[in-house]
């Protein structure tokens, strides 16, 4: 196997070695993001690194398609049962309420799935582990001494084999600073049977000795109390900015009514184009068009400031119509706009 150590910008790193078991929870869960892009950030700063055996990466590959669809499919199974609610006994705000999310409802089930690709593509930048013939006879051993994970009656042969590439990690790194953490979220196979789920099966107390070096942690939870406790505020501060700017999308109602105000802006601009140098509407208009644009800027005069109804420059009317052609893309429809404002 490859020399596993490589020369950090830090004294110490934290090495985590995160089961396929504890990926998925995390893509699944509504705040992914608050774990995910710290360790990003962290791992591309040179101050933990990402163990991932080759089978953590085929396993997450393989049961990724699954949960992607559990996951968006919840999302619209609580939708559906929702609006069925709303429909029988809702009254008319409630009906706005159902237009409102079935907006939001893509968006939310799109968030989902980057949660999924940005872990694949984490794993993808990891330090690959292949078990050798070390980590081979290891696993073979524990088998016929019937240790964990072979105390139960099923084939752990993976599980075995992340836990002695875990231990190789350990022997083999550089620098005795560097701190380990093996986390999952299978208790059954690694955890104490019948017993503290954060702590590690006594089979794995040989690996998970050095208490100042190696940390067993389980399920989610447990990985965030070691990256908190190892990294202290760093990674708190990171957590927190993810949660500030991971704003919802704007309301439906909102995108509309700003569709509406940039519409009249750009209309109130078209017309006055042929206007006479002195400011009044074409004479060569006949009756009936130029009291219907009179009435057209009276109305729109009305909502907003003349002076700024004018744009400043050809900048600031390239920057509406660009505006307008972004909102009717996110509504999904061109709303049946006239070709006059796509200048």
């Amino acid at each position: 196997m490859s020399d596993l150590a490589y020369k950090p910008y830090h004294l110490a790193v934290l090495r985590l070695l995160i089961d396929t078991s504890v990926w998925l929870d995390i893509a699944r869960r509504r705040d992914g993001q608050q774990i995910i892009v710290p360790i990003r950030v962290l791992f591309f700063q040179k101050k933990l690194d990402l163990l991932v055996p080759s089978i953590i990466l085929k396993e997450f590959e393989r049961n990724r398609p699954r949960a992607e669809a559990a996951a968006t499919d919840s999302v619209r199974e609580r939708f559906r049962l929702l609006k069925q609610d709303l429909k029988e006994y809702g009254d008319s705000e409630a009906q706005e309420w159902i237009a409102e999310m079935a907006h939001q409802v893509p968006f939310v089930s799109a968030q989902a799935l980057q949660n999924f690709s940005e872990i694949s593509e984490l794993l993808s930048h990891g330090k690959r582990l292949e078990p050798g013939t070390k980590e081979h006879g290891a696993v073979i051993q524990r088998a016929l001494e019937k240790r964990a994970p072979f105390h139960l009656n099923k084939n752990s042969i993976a599980d075995a084999l992340l836990v002695e590439l875990f231990r190789t990690a350990l022997e083999e790194s550089a620098d005795s600073a560097d701190c380990y953490v093996f986390a999952t979220s299978n208790y059954q196979d690694f955890s104490v049977v019948n017993g503290d789920r954060r702590k590690p099966h006594p089979d794995f107390d040989a690996v998970f000795s050095d208490e100042e070096r190696t940390s067993y942690a389980y399920d989610v939870d447990g990985l965030l109390a070691v990256l908190a406790e190892k990294l202290g505020e760093e990674y708190e501060e990171l957590a927190e900015e993810v949660a500030f700017l991971d704003e919802p999308p704007r309301p439906l109602a909102e995108l509309l009514e700003l569709h509406q105000e940039l519409y009249d802006r750009i209309w109130y601009i078209h017309s006055r184009r042929s206007d006479t140098p002195d400011g009044q509407i074409n004479p060569k208009y006949d009756e009936g068009l130029r009291k219907s644009i009179g009435q057209g800027r009276a109305r729109i005069e009305s909502k907003h400031e003349a002076s700024s109804l004018l744009p400043a420059d050809d900048y600031e009317w390239g920057f509406l119509n660009g505006k307008m052609a972004i909102l009717e893309w996110i509504l999904g429809d061109e709303l049946n706009a006239p070709e006059w404002y796509r200048y």
